[in-house]
């Protein structure tokens, strides 16, 4: 028999079940919460971890949600080192790695996602890294403090900001990546171009076409080859391959996964088992700004108003997550990216600004509907973009030459 009863179990240690703890208390419920995270720290800010914290210019309490009293002021039960390792939606129990067993009545899975390890000669080396904690963040930082030479694997986030912070530490950084341009992926050629540009001009080596064929070394890595030859000299190692889900105990609980790897949820990030929502990384959600589409998104920011949705339904609100995405990237001091979509393709980029002055605004649009859009310094033009974004309109030629023309009135496109 369970030993413990709760109202709401908030299963992961991130801040999907942070927010959404929040929300639960803020809008009146007055039940037993539990949250459940298999980290040491409590929930925290995950972008710190490859920049400020990173570069030794916040305290690792900067980077939490809320400060360790706020908890207990809030009479949430939060467990740190701990894990859910089983999970009955029918029953509604679970057991944690403590020995404990919990019934509960609502739950949250949250429970994020894992870095993508690569499998190839040398990765047991010492001083080669992945970067996903405050943890992980301690380890480079410590790892790189004598070294001359660090390599990244990768052109995504963690690739271009790991190198922007390590150069500000006095580190010459080199990036190896699989496409032509740094965050092309997710943004284009044109404005992968534009922060290719801006690394490079800091004294970051950026390799494109190419990727990772092994490493060499003794006890601790030396040298990073790749498969177009390259022979790089590399005291250190920052790998950013990308995260996969961790759907194991969703997937043992016999919850519904989607097509793209996550959790199926409705609009009300509900899943196939009632009163048991999704969030984060995990949550492969309907979204009624995608036009129904399922869609699942890895941002922080994406899993803290995910947090809030589920918090509010699971009070009965029957609220649809209609939150467009938002996703910023910081290169130290040297740049910040802001963007709303996601467009995971388009036929049509317009720029509105310039990018030779580092100011401007990239639109995304597929078959003249504005599907995405990225801001360098021109954080306004995103909110006429989220609206674009939601009335998912066809624009006509005139309208379109409107979103690069800056003496455009955007206010009235889309009316």
């Amino acid at each position: 028999m369970p030993e413990r009863k709760v109202d709401y179990l908030l299963i992961g240690g991130g801040l999907a079940s942070a927010n959404c703890a929040r929300w639960l208390r803020e809008e009146g419920a007055d039940g037993e919460i539990v949250l459940v995270g298999r980290e040491p720290d409590p929930p925290y800010n995950r972008p710190n971890c490859s920049k400020g914290y990173l570069q030794g210019k916040e305290e690792r309490e900067e980077a939490y949600f809320r400060p360790d009293e706020w908890w207990v002021q809030q009479n949430i039960d939060l467990l740190t080192r701990t894990s859910v390792t089983a999970l009955d939606v029918d029953s509604r129990t679970a057991k944690l790695s403590n020995k404990q067993e919990i019934e509960f009545d609502k739950a949250l899975i949250a429970t994020g996602a894992n870095v993508r390890r690569l499998n190839v000669d040398g990765c047991q080396l010492e001083q080669i890294h992945y970067l996903r904690t405050l943890g992980n963040s301690d380890a480079i930082r410590a790892g790189v403090a004598d070294a001359e030479d660090v390599v990244l694997i990768g052109g995504s986030y963690i690739g271009c900001e790991v190198a922007a912070s390590l150069t500000l530490l006095g580190k010459r950084c080199t990036i190896v990546m699989q496409e032509q341009h740094t965050l092309e992926r997710g943004f284009g050629a044109q404005v992968g171009g534009f922060f290719q540009e801006l690394l490079e001009s800091h004294g970051v080596t950026v390799h494109g076409n190419d990727e990772l064929e092994r490493f060499e070394g003794e006890q601790s890595v030396s040298e990073v080859v790749t498969r177009g030859g390259l022979e790089l000299p590399a005291d250190a190692v920052v790998i950013g391959a990308g995260v996969t889900p961790d759907i194991q105990l969703a997937q043992r609980a016999g919850l519904q996964i989607g097509e793209r790897g996550g959790v199926t949820c409705n609009s009300r990030l509900q899943s196939s088992a009632a009163g048991v929502f999704a969030a984060g990384d995990i949550c492969e959600y309907e979204s009624l700004v995608h036009g129904g589409a399922h869609m699942r998104i890895e941002h922080w920011d994406v899993a803290f108003n995910h947090g809030k949705t589920a918090a509010l339904n699971m009070l009965g609100r029957d609220i649809a997550h209609t939150e467009v995405p938002y996703f910023f990237s910081v290169l130290a001091d040297w740049g910040e990216l802001e963007y709303v979509g996601p467009a995971y393709e388009w036929d049509q980029e317009i720029v509105r600004g310039s990018l030779a002055e580092g100011s401007f605004s990239n639109w995304y649009l597929k078959d003249g509907a504005v599907k995405a859009a990225l801001s360098v310094g021109r954080s306004d033009d995103l909110d006429h973009a989220r609206r674009l974004i939601v009335a998912a309109g066809w624009l006509d030629e005139r309208a379109r030459e409107a979103l690069g023309d800056l003496d455009a009135d955007l206010d009235a496109l889309g009316r």
